[in-house]
């Protein structure tokens, strides 16, 4: 009896949704450390004498360690398991934020948030790719949006904390960043309470332990349900060992091949277009605000509101992703996203750039539900954590430069002319979803990737 057909007949149910908790979690404090810079940088452009480029440097440290980290989790998460990876990473992240609470100086805080971008990025690919092999394809959509959708708590969470904790003292800004290493407390709950990936035991060919997972997460529903488990619908085989050592190099090959290079140029295209925008947008907000005459303490005050609007946008995309499918929620909210930014672009009022800017984050984060239920499905299970961290690595990309170069062409493009720009790249994205994205609601992981699998790789320089 085919296991993956056992995990995607069980109804969603009290051991989903505390997979759901868990991992939302990890995202609603890789939100709050990757918020919370934006309200750090007025006090410590103050404390080191910062120019307007060395603060789009603090801008850019977290994305560039994100960029890392995305690469590294993805191929460590094919190489050594979903959940060891969680783990080590949500370990290095909080550890990393400390020592930048107490950086005697920028240089050392700049390094130190590189680190904690690290962490952070390899925490928040491997989230989405473990817990998406768990939930049947029914409401797999629904799911990791919702998934994704903690990140907005912890965007809240930050502009909070920039708004009370942030303004107390000279040091105000330290214990922001000390109040970002609180999950390493969830560190002994997730060690004991995370069961591994049947589907990424059964590529390893680990089948009696993929077996004993199966069964007790059966046994955990039926217990939570107390009903009958459905009958198992035969058809999808199960995964096959892959048999050899994932490298980097040999996805990229893979990814790139004629089977599935169109999903990757697509996926590609929308992560590096919405992480782009986002961060440009979340990075500077606070600092463009004041330059149109808003006072710093008004402008955190107008950031909770823009944050709070995540928080509508994620969920009501994640319960758009089962109905429309993904790629349809994607490009519906990316266009949302590219009206708003132009309005934004158009705003002169404070009362409406608020308005705009919060229509904005709606749509921005209500894309994101979308790609992280997205991404995981498009790739094969023995590279689908390196797919989704080569992906999302990408995007880092656009965030890594997003905020450098809004720093660099704000006081040339001013206000209108940043988030020009941003309705421009936004509409590339709706362009390239509608027309090449890959429908993937309703249907079996395996379902998605059957007919995508060429030949498997050879190993290349021992999987390293």
């Amino acid at each position: 009896m085919s296991l993956t057909a056992r995990l995607d007949r069980l109804p969603l149910s009290r051991p989903h949704y505390k997979l759901l908790l868990i991992g939302g979690l990890g995202y609603s404090f890789d939100g709050m450390d990757g918020a919370v810079v934006a309200f750090l940088l007025p006090r410590i452009q103050e404390l080191w004498g910062l120019s307007t480029a060395s603060l789009g440097l603090v801008g850019s440290a977290a994305p560039l360690g994100f960029f890392f980290g995305a690469i590294l989790s993805g191929w460590m998460g094919d190489r050594f398991g979903r959940k060891k990876v969680m783990l080590w990473a949500l370990a290095f992240y909080c550890a990393m934020s400390v020592v930048a609470a107490m950086a005697p100086n920028f240089e050392v805080f700049l390094v130190a948030r590189v680190l904690a971008g690290l962490g952070a990025g390899a925490e928040s690919v491997i989230i989405a790719p473990f817990l998406s092999e768990f939930i049947p394809p029914k409401r797999r959509g629904w799911f990791i949006g919702t998934l994704a959708g903690f990140f907005s708590f912890g965007f809240v969470a930050a502009a909070f904390i920039g708004r009370f904790v942030v303004p107390v003292g000279d040091d105000g800004w330290r214990w922001a960043q000390v109040i970002t290493a609180v999950p390493i407390l969830l560190l002994l709950w997730w060690r004991r309470s995370l069961p591994e990936s049947p589907r990424f035991l059964m590529s390893q060919g680990r089948a009696a332990e993929a077996q004993r997972v199966v069964e007790g997460f059966e046994q955990k529903v039926l217990r939570a349900t107390g009903k009958e488990l459905p009958a198992v619908e035969e058809g999808v085989e199960d995964i096959a060992k892959h048999g050899q050592k994932i490298s980097i190099w040999n996805a990229l090959k893979v990814m790139w091949s004629p089977a599935l290079r169109r999903r990757t140029a697509v996926i590609w295209l929308i992560w590096f277009v919405i992480t782009f925008s986002y961060y440009g947008f979340f990075s500077w907000i606070p600092t463009l605000l004041v330059g149109r005459g808003i006072t710093v303490t008004k402008s955190f005050e107008y950031s909770i509101i823009i944050y709070l609007a995540q928080i509508p946008g994620y969920f009501s995309a994640a319960w758009l992703c089962d109905r429309i499918d993904r790629k349809n929620t994607i490009a519906l909210y990316l266009a949302g996203s590219a009206l708003s930014a132009f309005w934004l672009s158009q705003s002169s009022d404070a009362g409406m750039i608020l308005v705009a800017a919060a229509t904005l984050s709606f749509f921005l984060n209500g894309t994101y539900a979308g790609v992280y239920a997205y991404t995981p499905e498009l790739f094969p299970t023995w590279m689908r954590a390196t797919g989704v961290g080569l992906a999302s690595a990408v995007g880092r990309v656009g965030s890594i430069l997003a905020p450098s170069i809004i720093g660099v062409f704000a006081a040339t493009l001013g206000f209108g002319g940043v988030f020009t720009m941003t309705t421009v790249v936004l509409a590339v994205g709706v362009l390239g979803v509608v027309i090449f994205g890959t429908s993937t609601a309703g249907k079996s992981l395996e379902d998605i990737n059957a007919r995508t699998e060429p030949e498997r790789p050879a190993v290349v320089g021992g999987g390293k």
